[in-house]
């Protein structure tokens, strides 16, 4: 039996750690006991001397970075964060998983002053830290003059048995590895349970073998309950930078309790007889509850005096630096604080001549990105396998690598999940504004790590091209019938659908200028008409999400049809076609419903007036959400199943993406109202 190793203010330290997390979860009858007395010690020995952090200041930017990739033992955070001095008091622990409480029941990042990250979902917390790693690796190549290594920090990561079995943890270590991304230190908490029970029943591969396979060092397994023996397994892991650690750390979940390395510990509070038990067992008084003994508190908030410590080391050295690099100092916290530099819009202009040739979106993408690059260059991204198709690759810098860390094209291979997950941990790194491709249909593969970067409010840019029916050959596999709907789902994410080039640059804006969240931006393969905006509206008019395109006269409209992306050049040939039979049509060009519904009543009222109900919404997508701004009395040219494979021309015709049919439906519409109305259109 493996037996507790420390001093004895150590061992307190970390049985302190381990009854907060027992208090808190009986307290709230409900959590996750059985990790945090499981991996109290592996933590304990982190916090207390490795992790240079500044609890008095969170966000100092030269600080180690941590990720509970094991959300569920969220208390083991919450204790660490608390003892260590953040601004975390006792009664938010005793607030645990209550409404209002800054202890939800998984990490939630800003809750917590010291959370960086919101974890739950498994393999998410050790993904995104990647994604931090690489950060760390880019900025120092930035920013770091000899003699000034302002940006010098780890990445450290607590897994479980669960993390490492989810295929995202792989596609990320995997890329880790390739990239050797040697300030990412993972402790794995190799405890043997997973809910169903001994991780045996499903999951039976040799770790260790597997990430020295990924090009990571592996140090252990080491005793999880010896604390010396984990600072040594840490002292190793920074020793060598050359690749990324695994420190595997053979633990017992629910240690000391009665439900010791057993899956009813995992889950469910102890219950009350179990606790007492648990507490007897390590000699720990009974009562009152949320002990914190004098000198545990004395010694873990030695921490706050280090962290005061090394950050005025830091702020000395980068006092210096200021004096000799004005212009790099200025820039580097500038883009700590996401700031856009003064001017960087001006690059846009001109981007698209005002005769350009039909193009694809995708194509215009590619030339916004580049253009941006020269303003932006925290710019840093690329894609999944597919940068010639999604038009991601910056021309002018070359590929991020293990040899070459100044460089802002990254190669994510075909890790469409983990390159999320990596652009999201950038994201929350600071400093850099990240950007990943695919085609939209592997949009899917993507969503766990977009939703989290939707929830937590980070600045991802997701540039899915290929985006619907108009793939064309490839068939219903490739072609995105439901992933619009799908995203506009999801609140916080702002989906862009561009109608031509114009518009493509302006998504690209407002993709920018959005920093509270992620933007999907969608965009065609094939190529669409550049609409002269000499006769249209201005294309920055896609910053208020929809807006009229064109009337065939003025006053009320009699209908009014509304479309994205491919569909606006047929809703404007289908609004013309209706004039020589005296309706006075409406094209509405909607690229983004995110948009355009934070727009003042006014605005709305003024592009949809809710009078006219003889309205057609166009999308070659599913038909599902439209009813929205078509209304019960509209109709939607949509999509009601999956695709075909063929020719994109020959696809829209099929599918009834063509302004007769679109003609159609709006004389259908009109010829409604009237009927409704006595003879009145609208």
């Amino acid at each position: 039996m493996m037996k507790d190793i420390g001093t004895e203010l150590e061992i307190k330290c970390v049985n302190t750690i381990r009854m907060l997390a027992v208090d808190a979860t009986q307290k709230a009858n409900s959590g996750h006991p059985g990790a945090p007395l499981g991996m109290a010690a592996m933590g304990y020995a982190l916090f207390d001397g490795f992790m240079k952090h500044s609890p008095a200041n969170p966000e100092w930017p030269d600080r180690d970075r941590f990720a509970l990739s094991a959300g569920h033992a969220s208390m083991l955070l919450y204790s660490l964060l608390h003892l260590s001095g953040y601004d975390l008091p006792l009664d938010e622990l005793r607030n645990f998983r209550q409404l209002g409480s800054r202890t939800p029941g998984h990490p939630e990042r800003d809750l917590a002053a010291g959370v960086e990250i919101s974890t739950g979902p498994l393999g998410q917390g050790l993904a995104h830290a990647v994604g931090m790693a690489l950060a760390e690796a880019r900025l120092a190549a930035r920013f770091n003059k000899p003699g000034f290594n302002i940006v010098d920090h780890n990445t450290y990561v607590v897994c479980s048995d669960g993390d490492i079995q989810e295929g995202l943890s792989t596609e990320a270590a995997s890329l880790a590895g390739h990239l050797a991304l040697g300030k990412l230190i993972c402790l794995y908490d190799d405890n043997g349970i997973q809910i169903e029970g001994r991780t045996s029943l499903a999951f039976g591969e040799n770790v260790a073998a597997k990430f020295k396979a990924l090009g990571w060092q592996v140090i252990g397994p080491v005793d999880g309950f010896d604390i010396p023996a984990v600072r040594k397994a840490l002292r190793r892991a920074r020793r060598d930078a050359s690749k990324p650690s695994l420190i595997i750390c053979k633990t017992i979940i629910g240690r000391h309790s009665p439900l010791e390395d057993s899956e009813k510990s995992h889950g469910s509070p102890l219950g009350a007889d179990n606790a007492v038990a648990t507490k007897k067992a390590l000699g720990w008084p009974l009562e009152p509850e949320f002990i914190v003994p004098l000198e545990v508190a004395a010694h873990m908030r030695k921490a706050v005096a280090r962290g005061k410590r090394a950050e005025s080391k830091w702020s000395k050295l980068f006092s210096v630096y200021e004096k000799l690099y004005p212009a790099d100092a200025k820039e580097f916290l500038s883009a700590m604080k996401g700031e856009l530099p003064q001017g960087w819009e001006s690059v846009l202009e001109g981007v698209i001549p005002a005769d350009s040739k039909p193009m694809a979106t995708r194509a215009a993408s590619g030339k916004a990105l580049n253009a941006l690059f020269a303003k932006l260059p925290n710019l840093i991204g690329g894609s999944a396998d597919l940068g010639p198709s999604n038009n991601t690759r910056l021309a002018a810098s070359g590929s991020f690598s293990a040899t070459d860390r100044a460089a802002n094209n990254i190669h994510f291979g075909v890790r469409e999940h983990a390159m999320a997950a990596v652009c999201g941990g950038i994201a929350l790194h600071g400093g850099l504004i990240p950007y990943a491709g695919t085609f939209f249909t592997f949009a899917d593969y993507m969503r766990p790590s977009i939703r989290l970067a939707a929830i937590m409010g980070v600045r991802v840019i997701y540039v899915f091209t290929h985006d619907s029916i108009g793939v064309g050959e490839d068939g219903p596999t490739h072609q995105p019938v439901e992933h619009l709907m799908s995203l506009r789902a999801m609140p916080n994410v702002t989906v862009i659908r561009p109608a031509d080039a114009a518009e493509t640059v302006e998504a690209w804006r407002a993709a920018l200028l959005n920093s509270s969240g992620p933007t999907a931006l969608v965009l065609s393969r094939q190529n669409l008409p550049c609409l002269d905006r000499a006769e249209y509206p201005s294309a920055a008019n896609l910053h208020k999400g929809a807006y009229t395109l064109w009337q065939a006269r003025e006053g009320a409209p009699d209908a009014i049809i509304i479309a994205t992306g491919s569909e606006v050049e047929i809703a404007l040939e289908a609004a013309r076609a209706l004039v020589d039979e005296g309706v006075n049509a409406r094209a509405v060009s909607m690229p983004s419903w995110e948009l355009f519904d934070a727009q003042t009543p006014e605005y709305k009222e003024s592009v949809l007036p809710d009078a006219v109900r003889a309205r057609v919404a166009v999308e070659a997508g599913i038909r599902t959400g439209w009813e929205r701004y078509a209304g019960l009395d509209g109709e939607i040219v949509g999509m009601d199943g999956f695709g075909a494979s063929g020719p994109a021309s020959a696809l829209f015709k099929k599918f009834g993406f063509v302004p007769g049919a679109v003609a159609d439906a709006a004389r259908r519409v009109v010829a409604k109202q009237k009927t409704k109305n006595g003879g009145s259109a609208s």
